[in-house]
């Protein structure tokens, strides 16, 4: 029989929602009762099918999306179990473009609800239909109607109650399902039974169904109709306006269960089958016609045997091996090789049809977010987040420098959110990232899967310093060595410049003094020198005139006035006051309301000048900080307002002014860099 949603193909569900919720647990359940496997596998034990990375199972939480395909009464699903951690969202919003619905894990944990509301506002933001499933009701101490005012301040719309639970001596037993008006007890990793509906039951189950039914008559004048008339609606009516409210975003449906016990993940696949929308609705959310094969890259890895494997979503067609596949770089390659994925396990299977989620292999110039068909398709990921943490990053043996830069180039192919950066004015490599365990992972991924062992330390900051008095000073380059000698001679006039004008140079020679054709090198050899002034940093914010000179007609040259130059301005800086300038940041901070006053409090001790708070546009009960912050006092920042924040905060920054910095804390850089 057809499922209600008529899906044709494979159906892609993302399992989704806040870090510890279950989530793997859950899609361990799915893949037991869908028949893939025999038993669960154990998060904690490192057996489980998902979190099969070294990085996962050691950390013991998901740090990438896994995909397992199953078939469940005649229909086919790919479960993308997607990490939960907001340092590996990215991670998340690559799958959730391609796939049909989502399930949100989550339970009953009012701490929880800020990482909550971040989920949700992605899956509604992009339009994807999505039910809720409070996991863990073994455990809950609140009844469903407290839980769901718990939880409904991170949703924009209406949590659609689908089932309530049956207690027994405080304990949750089991569930009536609300649209079909049963009544179902537990059996611990077997199918619920159903029982009589009645007793005690039955009154919350009336009471419950018409709140339920109240809130999809929201959207459906003939039901409000039949409920103001007290005409019982048809059992097919509101299992279709349940679908189509679902697929719409007019609301969230909530189904209870445990997954960890294996309770509500049948009543949960069945909801999926009958209620989901299908590949055609993504397409049609994605705006991509079905005349030519295409597919989505959710996601890049990089193989220890096979190459670049591309995980992609099927949109529409076939794509078989040797399909020549246009990525968002222009140019076709052809699909090495179509791999079925289970978790971990990568096998080579026949042509892959619409809905599929498969592995493509040696798309060399396709991208995670790419949409590759048979003729140009652009893309279809989302933009990047801002990085919050950086580290300096060097290969621990010398020999591994050119083998680090290559495998820093794969594991940002594979995770965008990873930027890598050469700071040539400081001469080091930057790693930036989501987060410290973001981090953290990288590098354990360079040591375990590409051999390279690497070292990091904090970024250098981008210190400068000026000057604040004027002075005159005279650069003579004098040396004979037989033949030819060199020669030559300026007086330079340096003064002190607004902050922020940057370097000016003033050509002021009359009377041919330094020959026209010797100016430049003036000016070359002033900029060479203010490349470190006595404080052992650039000098900005200062003019340079070249007042006056000599030549001589046989000696002078390009190369004698540079050094001249360069001689004046070493002599000059030491006279002119020095000053040590600190690069400041505009931070912008995104926490909820709760955790203001210690986000106020973390920066004030970090000496940021704060600017004010106000409500974050959009956001119901999140604030927003503006703060200068000096670059210097950033470096772990996001730590504290991670710690602060339940795990949700984040910041922006962009560069704002240079400060002067004085005192022992100007002392101690200047130390610490001659030192260095």
């Amino acid at each position: 029989m057809r499922s209600r949603s008529g899906a044709d193909g494979t159906r892609a569900i993302a399992l989704v929602g806040p870090f510890q919720s279950g989530k793997s647990t859950l899609f361990e359940e799915i893949l037991v009762h869908a028949g893939a496997i025999a038993r669960a596998g154990s998060v904690d034990a490192g057996t489980s099918v998902a979190d099969a990375s070294p990085q996962a199972r050691a950390h013991r939480m998901s740090v990438e999306a896994n995909v397992a395909t199953v078939r469940y009464l005649g229909e086919e699903f790919a479960f993308i179990d997607c990490p939960g951690s907001v340092e590996f969202l990215q991670e998340t919003r690559g799958v959730l473009p391609a796939v049909d619905a989502a399930v949100v894990v989550c339970e009953a944990d009012e701490r929880k609800v800020p990482q909550l509301q971040l989920i949700l506002r992605e899956l509604e933001e992009a339009r994807i239909p999505h039910f809720l499933f409070l996991n863990k009701i073994d455990k809950a101490d609140k009844h469903l109607q407290e839980a769901l005012a718990i939880l409904q301040p991170a949703s924009s719309v209406p949590l659609l109650m689908r089932q309530i639970p049956i207690w027994r001596d405080g304990i949750v037993v089991g569930f009536v399902d609300l649209a079909l008006e049963r009544a179902f007890v537990y059996r611990e990793h077997a199918p619920s039974e159903i029982v009589p509906l009645d007793g005690e039951e039955l009154p919350r189950e009336r009471d419950a169904r018409f709140s339920m039914l109240e809130k999809l008559a929201d959207h459906d004048d003939a039901l409000m109709e039949q409920l103001l008339e007290d005409i019982e609606p048809p059992r097919d009516l509101v299992f279709d306006d349940l679908a189509r409210e679902l697929r719409q975003g007019e609301v969230c449906p909530v189904l209870i269960g445990s997954a960890l016990r294996g309770n509500g993940v049948t009543r949960l696949l069945k909801a999926l089958r009958h209620e989901a929308p299908g590949v055609a609705e993504t397409r049609a959310r994605l705006g991509v016609g079905s005349a030519a094969p295409v597919a989505y890259v959710m996601k890049t890895l990089h193989t220890g045997h096979g190459g670049k494997l591309s995980l992609a979503r099927v949109l529409a067609g076939e794509i078989a091996e040797g399909a020549p596949l246009i990525g968002g770089q222009g140019v076709a390659d052809r699909v090495g090789g179509v791999m079925a994925v289970q978790g971990a396990s990568v096998e080579k299977r026949g042509p892959a049809r619409t809905g599929d989620v498969v592995g493509l292999a040696r798309l060399e110039h396709a991208a995670s977010g790419d949409l590759v068909s048979t003729r140009p398709a652009g893309a279809a990921g989302p933009p990047l987040p801002e990085p919050v943490m950086a580290l300096a990053i060097s290969a621990r043996e010398r020999k591994d420098d050119v083998k680090l830069g290559l495998a820093l180039t794969k594991l940002a192919e594979e995770d965008p959110s990873l930027i890598v950066r050469h700071d040539a004015e400081k001469g080091e490599v930057l790693l930036s990232g989501q987060g410290e365990m973001h981090l953290r992972v990288a590098l354990e991924r360079l040591a375990e899967r590409f051999g390279v062992p690497a070292v990091t330390r904090p970024p250098r900051v981008g210190y400068r310093e000026t000057i604040r008095r004027p002075t005159v000073q005279r650069g003579r380059h004098k040396k004979q060595s037989g033949g030819h000698g060199q020669f030559g001679d300026v007086l330079l006039d340096v003064k002190p410049q607004e902050r922020g004008e940057g370097f000016r140079f003033v050509d002021a020679i009359t009377g041919g003094a330094v020959p026209r054709q010797y100016i430049s090198s003036v000016e070359e050899g002033v900029k060479e020198a203010l490349r470190q002034g006595p404080l052992g940093f650039p000098v900005v914010d200062l003019t340079v005139t070249l007042a006056d000179g000599s030549y001589h007609t046989v000696d002078s040259s390009d190369q004698a006035f540079r050094a001249a130059a360069r001689l004046a301005i070493a002599e000059a800086l030491p006279n002119c006051t020095p000053v040590l300038l600190e690069p400041i940041d505009d931070v912008t901070v995104m926490v909820p309301g709760e955790a203001t006053a210690r986000v106020n409090a973390i920066l004030s001790a970090r000496r940021a000048q704060i600017l004010g708070f106000e409500p974050r546009e959009g956001w119901s009960g999140w604030d927003t900080v503006r703060a200068l912050v000096p670059q210097a006092e950033i470096g772990d920042l996001i730590v504290e307002l991670r710690s602060a924040s339940a795990g949700v905060g984040c910041f922006t920054r962009r560069f704002d002014h240079m400060a002067e910095l004085a005192g022992r804390q100007a002392e101690t850089v200047v130390a610490a860099t001659r030192a260095a």
